[in-house]
């Protein structure tokens, strides 16, 4: 028979456990939020935060660049992104649309992100704000 001291009672449980009683430390670094208006409505934030989110290719956010076709935020909380990218063929196809959920998922109010990827209408520099144009020296 062994003895149980209280450090072994704090061993963590077998991979097998399940997740909520798993001691697990992540490395992923916090989201990092812009500051909000106090005013602001959830709807304002996540623009806010979409002003954030860069195109690799193109220095300019995907909210000015003309990506996001929709920012649809309903009562409960949950939100949903229309947006599309440059190309179909674009290298962060597939990490992108997470990147946003999750950026905002982390809003304080956001019960629930989604991104709706859509390839109709086409993407074109005529969707670009007169900023972004501005900011690549279009203008």
């Amino acid at each position: 028979m062994s003895d149980m001291t209280d450090d072994t009672k704090n061993e963590t449980p077998a991979a097998d456990a399940p997740a909520s009683t798993l001691n697990i430390s992540t490395t992923a670094a916090p989201i990092s939020l812009p500051e909000f208006a106090a005013d602001a409505t959830l709807t304002e934030k996540v623009v806010q935060v979409l002003n954030t989110i860069h195109d690799p290719e193109i220095p300019v956010n995907i909210y000015e660049l003309g990506l996001v076709y929709d920012v649809d935020v309903a009562q409960d909380g949950e939100v949903t992104i229309t947006m599309t990218l440059t190309t179909p063929n674009c290298p962060v196809a597939g990490s992108m649309p997470a990147e946003i959920e999750t950026k905002i998922g982390a809003i304080p109010g956001v019960t629930k992100a989604h991104v709706n990827l859509v390839w109709e209408p086409t993407w074109t520099p005529e969707r670009m704000s007169e900023a972004a144009k501005l900011e690549l020296g279009w203008l």
